[in-house]
């Protein structure tokens, strides 16, 4: 299954339930990576960024008292934030729609649904590092560009131009591979 060494690549992994902080490192490990630290809630990951140059956060939504959200939040607009172009991956229970959509418009990079295994949580580790999104900065969001696909339809004075290596719109997901991701 891994097909990447992940070994020289920085983890960050925040939740405050420490049996899954200890779950997720352990996929990791067992995935290869070897430099992982943890924080049990936004404002501690906070912290550790000023001093852990990660390359990649994985990140529970529910915590106290700075949740996973408002985390993302802070790194990509916070204007002291360490690293805004950091990819993060949210983890949650909840994976309803409005979810998706509240993470994605925050800024996450990727979404897994909890119970994770390390098949999930590799395939998402996998698309940070296959499709790079370049980041967009449009009203008040800034983060990664939020359109996997590119409408070839829409012909607005609005619509801007596919980036380079973009997937076409014949290679969109269908709704029912889109639910085997978030379900994955």
């Amino acid at each position: 299954m891994v097909d990447y060494n992940l070994e020289r690549l920085n983890f960050l992994i925040v939740d405050d339930n420490k049996h899954m902080r200890g779950l997720v490192i352990s996929i990791l490990h067992a995935l290869g990576a070897k430099n992982c630290i943890d924080a049990g809630d936004g404002a501690d990951a906070f912290k550790e960024l000023r001093h852990f140059p990660a390359d990649i956060i994985i990140c529970d939504w529910d915590m106290d008292p700075l949740d996973g959200l408002d985390f993302t939040r802070m790194v990509r607009t916070g204007s002291d934030s360490p690293n805004p172009f950091v990819p993060i991956i949210m983890l949650t229970g909840h994976t309803e729609m409005n979810r998706v959509v509240e993470a994605r418009d925050a800024g996450v990079h990727e979404f897994l649904a909890k119970p994770i295994s390390a098949k999930g949580l590799y395939s998402r580790i996998r698309s940070i590092i296959e499709r790079p999104r370049p980041f967009v900065r449009a009203g008040i969001y800034f983060g990664p560009d939020r359109r996997r696909a590119i409408s070839r339809t829409y012909m607005g004075k609005e619509r801007r131009k596919a980036p380079e290596g973009s997937i076409p719109d014949a290679e969109e997901l269908t709704q029912a591979e889109v639910e085997a991701l978030l379900n994955g």
